[in-house]
């Protein structure tokens, strides 16, 4: 089975959420900033996150082309994944409006707040009320139409959904605290410009490498859900 994963950055890949998709009997095909016509019948399609927002599409117009791809899938309840921007796209082909969050720039490991409704999601269903998870994001989005809410936390609601056999995520379930380390050194300097403290950061990181084994358990379970649906 094809996994299609879009990729905007090159340090932003599928992390954790790769080998679990593998595990499920994924194989992945990569793509970086381009979409294939074949991959609107792709058995799967994941959309990693970006720097840019979806409403700067005419300055990258290969975020046109994902969006209609997703609109395509989702009117066929094809299975897609997003992450952080791979999230808000998915929400926007479904109808929601994605802008700047008035509640500023979320980011370093804080929890996520699983809804009841998530607490029965076949692959949520098991998980601690509250999960510790990366962000790093300054965008949101309306809630999207005909979708469940899966997760909110006190910035922002709207962090989690499901639509039909798809999922968004405006989290960084796949972020290891290794490279979420990483990310914090490669992005420092936007980082202090937006007048965050890297050091205290980098001092979160202990808690996204406690939360490691139970992200990569519900990814494993993602991944299988959706590989059972496929089947």
């Amino acid at each position: 089975m094809r996994a299609v994963v879009f990729e905007h950055e090159e340090h932003e890949g599928p992390g954790l959420l790769g080998p679990a998709l593998e595990a499920a009997g994924f194989t992945l095909v990569r793509r970086f900033r381009t979409v294939k016509r074949e991959d609107v019948d792709a058995p799967l399609v994941v959309v990693m996150g970006g720097p840019m927002g979806v409403y700067e599409a005419d300055a990258h117009p290969f975020l046109n082309e994902e969006l209609a791809l997703l609109g395509e899938r989702l009117a066929n309840d094809r299975a897609c994944v997003g992450v952080c921007l791979g999230a808000q796209l998915l929400a926007a082909a479904a109808g929601a409006t994605v802008s700047p969050g008035k509640n500023g720039f979320e980011v370093g490991v804080g929890p996520v707040r699983w809804t009841q409704d998530a607490l029965t999601d076949p692959v949520v269903a098991g998980v601690k009320p509250r999960t510790a998870v990366a962000h790093w994001h300054g965008d949101t989005y309306t809630p999207v139409p005909g979708a469940t809410l899966l997760a909110s936390t006190d910035r922002y609601t709207q962090q989690a959904f499901r639509l039909g056999r798809s999922y968004g995520f405006q989290f960084h379930l796949e972020l290891t605290a290794q490279e979420l380390g990483r990310w914090l050194e490669l992005g420092e300097e936007d980082l202090v410009t937006r007048g965050k403290d890297v050091v205290a950061l980098k001092g979160q990181l202990p808690r996204l490498k406690a939360a490691e084994a139970e992200n990569t358990e519900l990814l494993h379970r993602l991944a299988h859900q959706l590989a059972k649906g496929l089947r």
